[in-house]
C-alpha cells in the first residue's frame, strides 16, 4: 500500500501528465452536463470530444483517443447502442474507458445497460453510493440521480464490484473511496456546494477518464480524480460561495491548481 505522501506526489504527477499530453477524451455523456464536462476537461488540460453516432465514435477512437467516458445520465436505446459499439472498439484498441452509471437502480433501461457494460472491462466505475450499491447487486434507494446512502455505506459493495469487474471503483460522497477490491483509499477533499451545481459529478467521471489516460494504474487514476476535483471544489467555494459563480470558479480553480496547492490541501488516507 503506498503512503499518503506517495499518493499526493502521484496526484500531482497525473495532473502534470494530463497538461503535457492533452489526452483526447471521447465523452458519450448526457445532454444536461455537456458544456460543464467539456469545459472542465479543457481546464484540466485534456481535450473533449462529444458525439452520438456509432460510426463516428469508432472513427474517433481509431484516430488517437486517450480515453472513453460512458455516462448513462440521459441514455436512450439508440445511444445505448452507440455506447456498446464504442466500448467494444475501445477494448479492441486497448483504450481505457470509464463507466458512470447515473441513476442506475432507479430506472430500468439504464440499469439493464449498465449490467451489460460492467462486464466489458471498464477501467474505472464512478458513482455515488446508491449507484454503486445497485450496480453491485445491493438494495439501494435513489432520489433521481442523487444518493440516499453515504459513501461509507457502499464501501463493501464497491470492493465486490471492483473484484468482479477488474475496475477501480470510485464512490463519491462526503468522503470519496477508491478501491480495486483489495486496497481502499479514502480522500476527504471537496465542498458541499459541489452538489448544488448540476453536472459536477458527471464531470468528475470525465476527469477520471483523463486521469485513466495517463495514470499508471486505475486505482491511482481514481484517487487523483477525487483529490483534484475535491481541491478545486474547496478553492472554488473560497472564491464564490454561491452556485452560479461557483461553477465558473470550479473551472478556474482546476486550471490554476498547482503541485504546491495539492501538497497543502490533499487529505488522503489509505485504509
Amino acid at each position: 500500500m503506498p503512503s499518503s505522501t506517495d499518493l499526493v506526489h502521484a496526484v500531482s504527477a497525473d495532473l502534470g501528465k494530463i497538461r503535457e499530453a492533452a489526452p483526447l477524451v471521447l465523452s458519450l455523456t448526457n445532454s444536461v452536463v455537456q458544456p460543464l464536462t467539456a469545459n472542465l476537461l479543457l481546464a484540466a488540460g485534456a481535450v473533449p470530444a462529444m458525439l452520438n453516432d456509432a460510426e463516428e465514435a469508432v472513427e474517433m477512437l481509431r484516430g488517437g483517443t486517450g480515453a472513453l467516458l460512458v455516462n448513462l445520465g440521459t441514455v436512450t436505446r439508440e445511444q445505448g447502442t452507440v455506447m456498446q459499439t464504442a466500448v467494444q472498439e475501445a477494448n479492441r484498441l486497448g483504450i481505457p474507458w470509464v463507466l458512470d452509471p447515473v441513476a442506475v437502480g432507479a430506472l430500468s433501461l439504464r440499469t439493464r445497460l449498465a449490467e451489460q457494460l460492467k462486464e466489458r472491462r471498464p477501467r474505472i466505475i464512478r458513482g455515488n453510493a446508491s449507484e454503486i450499491m445497485a450496480l453491485a447487486g445491493y438494495s439501494s434507494v435513489t432520489k433521481g440521480p442523487e444518493s440516499t446512502s453515504s459513501s461509507a455505506d457502499a464501501l463493501q459493495a464497491a470492493r465486490e464490484l471492483a473484484l468482479h469487474t477488474g475496475a477501480a471503483v470510485l464512490v463519491t460522497g462526503h468522503t470519496d473511496y477508491s478501491t480495486d477490491g483489495r486496497q481502499v483509499i479514502a480522500t476527504e477533499n471537496g465542498h458541499a456546494m459541489m452538489s448544488r451545481v448540476t453536472g459536477v459529478g458527471c464531470s468528475m467521471g470525465a476527469l477520471s477518464a483523463a486521469c485513466a489516460a495517463v495514470s499508471p494504474s486505475p486505482l491511482q487514476a481514481a484517487v487523483s480524480t477525487a483529490v483534484l476535483m475535491g481541491i478545486a471544489g474547496e478553492m472554488a467555494f473560497e472564491q464564490s460561495p454561491v452556485p452560479g459563480s461557483f461553477a465558473v470558479s470550479l473551472l478556474d480553480s482546476l486550471y490554476t491548481l498547482s503541485p504546491e496547492e495539492i501538497a497543502r490541501r490533499a487529505r488522503i488516507l489509505p485504509l
